[in-house]
């Protein structure tokens, strides 16, 4: 009884230390989230300054040009619209059938150890590394040329890795419990996985979805390398014509020496950030919307 008492009076004489330590981290790990909140205010602030009045139907109607007046930021949106369907069209359901196959069907064995590893370890590269890649197997051993489709193919490798990886640990969240009971019923394994797993799974697959086309749309330096094209006035119609990027574009507007090019810079990250959110808003819906039908 005296030795508990004893520890008891140790714990409250440090109670006091304990909350000054706990509050001592918590003003250094609030200050660190409000320097980066602040940072990304201050640059969204001074973007808005700069591009809003700008921001018109001209400038979103009108191909690029030399004059700022006149110059337009239309075929890089086109173009940055083709890509992402096409590469959310290629990654996606490969992403996904892959991160099934791994979780539901494939051997725990070496082989499939290597393919786990290697799928994280391209998580990991270098984005240049994948337009380099494109380039010489899309577009010059494919013989695909420059075009929409070479660049989407060259995306998706990009993302694909993301996608696999979000996909497998939402897999993983359903509970064993819900497969036993559904092959209890008689169901197949493909039944189990269509019926069971996948509905519950949807929520962290969008999540995974969202963030790959997150990362891809604001991607230059692959898209450079496939399509090396900053002035077009033209927009792509089909997967085999040329194309450029929002991204591509800004980069040419912010590298030259006028203002008003800067001007037209802020404007396309503005235009840019729209078309992100919209994509990012549709995933979210989706998800949120198989999210209460699993909960249900």
């Amino acid at each position: 009884m005296d030795k508990n008492i004893f520890k008891k009076e140790h714990y409250n004489q440090h109670l006091t230390r304990r909350y000054s330590i706990g509050k001592i981290y918590f003003t250094i790990f609030f200050s660190c989230l409000m320097v980066g909140i602040i940072g990304l205010l201050i640059l969204l602030g001074q973007i808005f300054t700069q591009g809003v009045g700008m921001l018109t139907w001209t400038f979103i109607s009108s191909y690029p040009s030399r004059h700022p007046d006149q110059a337009g930021i239309l075929a890089a949106l086109v173009g940055s619209v083709w890509l992402m369907g096409l590469t959310g069209i290629l990654a996606v359901p490969f992403g996904i059938g892959t991160a099934i196959y791994l979780e539901e069907y494939a051997s725990k064995n070496k082989f499939t150890q290597f393919i786990e590893i290697n799928i994280s370890n391209l998580a990991g590269v270098p984005s240049i590394v994948y337009g380099l890649l494109g380039l010489a197997v899309f577009v010059e051993w494919l013989n695909m040329g420059r075009t929409l489709i070479a660049g989407a193919l060259t995306m998706a490798l990009l993302v694909m890795p993301i996608v696999i990886l979000a996909s497998r640990e939402a897999i993983r969240q359903v509970p064993i419990s819900h497969r036993e009971a559904a092959y209890a019923l008689g169901a197949t394994r493909w039944e189990v996985v269509k019926s069971i797993v996948l509905p519950s799974a949807i929520p962290g697959i969008m999540t995974g979805a969202i963030l790959s086309m997150s990362r891809a749309v604001g991607e230059a330096a692959p898209v450079l390398a496939i399509s090396a094209l900053v002035y077009l006035t033209f927009v792509p119609t089909d997967p085999l014509d040329r194309f450029t990027v929002m991204p591509i574009q800004i980069y040419n507007w912010i590298s030259r020496p006028q203002d008003e090019f800067r001007e037209l810079a802020a404007s396309g990250i503005i235009l840019l950030l729209v078309v992100l959110l919209s994509m990012n808003s549709v995933a979210i819906y989706i998800r949120s919307k198989y999210q209460t039908k699993s909960e249900e």
